[in-house]
């Protein structure tokens, strides 16, 4: 039977009209079809090849961590190496920066995923304030479990009510929704550079006026990092660029260079309270894989030794050079994290369906569909953002 009957028949499916593609390898920057045809990976299976994929430092360390011991015991409990020094290597990374209590981020609480990432923060954040509410942002997608489906917007929770209560939503840049941050508010759901609303970096001064009323109210600050953190956007978490540090940090996607992780993280006093009342307050059997948390861990040291932040920036600003065209409204974002807004999902899907059949794989965003997503791989090379350029404004 053909794979790609197999694909429809037996593995579930969400959409209708999914791209069922298929390719047999991938290599830095490029998916290879069974022809052998390169394809440029424009959205790095959606910010999640940030280092390229199959890098040969993290395939090592996935070969060598296999070598030593998979599985040994449910989160927490054994001492394993992995986990230890990519706890050690996160907290390096945030070690310059202090929360508005005046603390550090040293505890990561790694999950397998980002939406088991805002899960537990969502817990963490109850638990620690004793406050039931917590307000996310309209067009913001923090993931698909019961919790974290919550934070969504309506047209993706409807059909599963009942989701938690005590959500509100509230607008980004809208100073004055600010004033719904309250006393019994837990915690505020915030990414700094919008994700799947099409990429919307947050203004200085909003983000700095949304920090002082968490402040003033005595509300955790979670920034979802999970699409932004890791080099993404031109530095190695986006909140470095605004200078405004989170009560909790929530990372997946990109931190795997591949394989399957996520973590919330938070200063040990907050984190702490997981400890009792009820003892285990958290618990995941396979959160913190020792496979995963070799890849990441050789993940970050590539983003040290490798990525240029300042190359970042500047390859997100040749995409805005080269994609000017009459159907591109515009090509906002940091770094290459970008969205290239056209006039209608009708107009913009045509071009995607053209730009994937030579070559070019890239796809729209869920909180909007007119914009065209373009997160390649850090590893891109210029003459590689030429090709792919050329390739868009051929199919617009």
């Amino acid at each position: 039977m053909h794979l790609r009957q197999v694909f429809l028949e037996n593995m579930a499916q969400t959409s209708d009209f999914p791209l069922a593609l298929e390719f047999t390898k991938a290599e830095g920057v490029y998916l290879i079809d069974k022809t052998g045809k390169k394809h440029i990976d424009l959205i790095s299976g959606i910010a999640v090849s940030n280092v390229g994929h199959r890098h040969p430092k993290v395939v090592q360390a996935i070969k060598d961590q296999a070598d030593q011991y998979l599985h040994q015991m449910v989160y927490g409990e054994y001492v394993q190496s992995p986990q230890v020094m990519l706890a050690k290597a996160l907290a390096d990374t945030l070690a310059p920066y202090k929360t508005s209590s005046g603390l550090a981020i040293d505890n990561a609480y790694f999950t397998n995923s980002g939406t088991e990432a805002v899960e537990g923060a969502m817990k963490l954040a109850k638990r620690y304030t004793g406050r039931p509410e917590i307000i996310a942002f309209h067009n913001a997608y923090h993931g698909s479990t019961q919790g974290a489906l919550s934070l969504g917007d309506e047209e993706f929770k409807r059909n599963f009510r009942p989701t938690l209560p005590d959500i509100r939503k509230i607008a980004r840049e809208n100073f004055e929704d600010l004033e719904l941050i309250t006393q019994r508010t837990a915690a505020v759901f915030y990414e700094p550079v919008g994700g799947e609303s099409g990429v919307r970096p947050a203004t200085q001064a909003y983000i700095e006026a949304l920090g002082k009323r968490c402040k003033e109210t005595g509300t955790l600050l979670v920034f979802d990092e999970i699409q932004n953190g890791f080099g993404r956007t031109g530095s190695f978490w986006a909140f470095e660029q605004y200078g405004v540090v989170p009560d909790i940090l929530l990372a997946a996607k990109g931190m795997g260079g591949g394989m399957p992780i996520g973590a919330f993280m938070a200063p040990r006093a907050i984190m702490s309270v997981f400890t009792d009342n009820p003892i285990l307050g958290h618990i995941t059997t396979f959160g913190g894989h020792p496979v995963s948390c070799a890849a990441s861990l050789a993940t970050v040291n590539i983003i040290h030794e490798e990525i240029d932040h300042s190359e970042t920036l500047r390859k997100g600003e040749l995409f805005k050079s080269l994609l000017i065209h009459p159907k591109i409204k515009e090509v906002r974002g940091k770094g290459l994290m970008l969205a290239a807004e056209m006039a209608d999902f009708e107009y913009m899907k045509a071009v995607i369906d053209r730009t994937i059949a030579n070559g070019v794989i890239t796809d729209w965003f869920l909180y909007c569909d007119n914009a065209m997503r373009i997160a390649p791989p850090l590893t891109i090379t210029d003459e590689q953002i030429h090709e792919a350029c050329e390739v868009i404004l051929g199919a617009l």
